[in-house]
C-alpha cells in the first residue's frame, strides 16, 4: 500500500484546480475586449503592452509573498483572491480613462500574486509522487477558465455592454463563499512549521540559480508567441477582417486546446521526463506559428487548436520541474518562479506592444515566431532526470 505522503489526493488537488479556474475566468477578461477599449480610450499598442506590464507588475513581490506563504495560512490568499480579481475585471467597461484602467489592473495584478505563488505548492504537496499529474489538473483549471472566460464577458458585453459588465461581480464573490467551505481544511502551512531548520532565502536563491537562469530563457524566448496569441489574437483578427465574436470565440478554441495541452503535457513528463517534454515543445511551436501566419481563415480553427495544445503544454511541466527540487522553502521557490514567468511575460507583451506600433502586428507576430526558436538551446541545459 502506498504511504499516504506519496498518494495522490484528488479531492484536494480538484478543488485547488477548481480555485485556478474561478480565479482565472476573470483574469481572462481583458483580451477579448481590447477592441473595444482600444477604440472607446483611444489607447496604442504600446499603451496595451503596458496594461500588461501593469498588470504583472505585483509579481515583483513573488518572492516575498513566497516567505509568507511558507510561514501562514496560504489557504486563505487563494480564497480571496479571485473576489479582489472579479471585482477589478468586472469594472474595466467603467473605467473613465486609461489611467483608472491601468489602476484596476495594478490590483488585479496583486490578487493574482496571492494566487499564484501559494497554488502551486499546495498542489504539490497534495500530489503526493504524481507532481506532474497535479500540475496537469492545476494549469488545466487555468486553461479551461480561459477557454470560457473570453465567452462570459463577450456574453455580458453583448447584454449589457462594456459599462455593464460590473454585473457579473457577484459570481466572483459567490465563488470565493465556495473556495471557503471547498478548501478552508487544506493546510499545508503546518508541514513548514515543523521543520526544525530552514534554510535562508540568499542560501537557497543560490542553490537554484542556474535553474531559474535556464527557466527564465526558455520562458523568455516562448513569450512572444504566448504574448502575441493570448493578448493580440482579437485584435489581430479584428484588424484583418474578422468580426468581434470570431476573434473571441478563436481565443476561446486556443486555450481549449490549451487545457488539452496542459492536462496531457504534465502527466506525459512523468513518463518520458520533463527535458524530452520540453524539447518536443519547443520543436512544434515555432513551425505552427509560422502556418499560423501563412495560413487563410479556412485553416484558422485547426491551425489555433495545434498550436494551443503545445503552446500551454510548458505551464504544467516547467512548475512540475521547479517543485520537483528539494527544499524547505517551496513557496519561495515557486515565487522566485513566478516573478520570471510573470515579469518576462509583461516585458515581451510591451515590447510586442511597441513593434506593432512601429512595424504592424503582422510583422510582429512573424518576429514572435523567429524568436521562439531561441528556447531550444535552454531546453538542452535541463535535467534529464523525470
Amino acid at each position: 500500500m502506498k504511504n499516504s505522503k506519496n498518494k495522490f489526493q484528488s479531492g484536494d488537488v480538484f478543488a485547488v484546480s477548481f480555485a485556478h479556474m474561478v480565479h482565472d475566468i476573470y483574469s481572462s477578461f481583458l483580451a477579448p475586449v481590447l477592441p473595444i477599449l482600444i477604440e472607446k480610450l483611444g489607447i496604442s499598442y504600446s499603451q496595451v503592452g503596458f496594461l500588461s506590464v501593469a498588470q504583472r507588475l505585483p509579481s515583483l513581490l513573488n518572492p516575498f509573498i513566497g516567505m509568507i506563504a511558507d510561514k501562514v495560512s496560504i489557504r486563505y490568499f487563494i480564497i480571496v483572491a479571485p473576489s479582489i480579481t472579479a471585482i477589478c475585471m468586472s469594472l474595466m467597461g467603467v473605467a473613465p480613462s486609461y489611467a483608472v484602467l491601468v489602476i484596476l489592473l495594478f490590483v488585479m495584478g496583486i490578487s493574482s500574486t496571492l494566487f499564484h505563488v501559494p497554488a502551486p505548492v499546495m498542489i504539490k504537496e497534495t500530489s503526493g509522487d504524481k507532481i506532474g499529474k497535479g500540475m496537469s489538473f492545476y494549469m488545466l483549471g487555468g486553461e479551461l477558465a480561459r477557454t470560457v472566460g473570453p465567452l462570459i464577458i463577450l456574453g455580458a458585453v453583448s447584454l449589457w455592454g462594456i459599462e455593464g459588465t460590473y454585473r457579473l461581480i457577484p459570481f466572483g464573490l459567490a465563488a470565493s463563499a465556495l473556495l471557503y467551505i471547498k478548501i478552508k481544511n487544506i493546510k499545508i502551512s503546518n508541514k513548514f512549521k515543523k521543520d526544525k531548520k530552514i534554510s535562508g532565502t540568499k542560501e537557497t536563491f543560490l542553490q537554484f540559480m542556474p535553474l531559474f537562469i535556464t527557466l527564465g530563457g526558455i520562458t523568455f524566448f516562448r513569450a512572444f508567441i504566448k504574448g502575441a496569441l493570448t493578448t493580440f489574437l482579437p485584435t489581430y483578427l479584428n484588424m484583418n477582417g474578422q468580426s468581434l465574436w470570431i476573434a473571441g470565440i478563436s481565443l476561446a478554441i486556443l486555450e481549449g486546446a490549451g487545457a488539452v495541452g496542459a492536462i496531457s503535457a504534465g502527466t506525459l513528463s512523468d513518463k518520458i521526463g520533463r527535458k524530452k517534454m520540453m524539447l518536443i515543445i519547443s520543436i512544434v511551436s515555432p513551425i505552427l506559428m509560422w502556418l499560423f501566419i501563412i495560413s487563410n481563415s479556412f485553416f484558422l480553427f485547426p491551425i489555433l487548436i495545434l498550436l494551443g495544445f503545445f503552446l500551454f503544454a510548458t505551464g504544467p511541466v516547467m512548475l512540475a520541474e521547479i517543485n520537483d527540487m528539494k527544499t524547505d522553502r517551496p513557496a519561495f521557490i515557486n515565487g522566485i518562479y513566478m516573478t520570471l514567468n510573470f515579469s518576462i511575460s509583461a516585458m515581451s507583451i510591451m515590447l510586442m506592444g511597441i513593434m506593432g506600433d512601429l512595424t504592424g502586428l503582422e510583422n510582429t507576430y512573424i518576429l514572435s515566431a523567429v524568436l521562439s526558436v531561441g528556447a531550444i538551446p535552454f531546453v538542452f541545459r535541463l535535467s534529464s532526470k523525470a
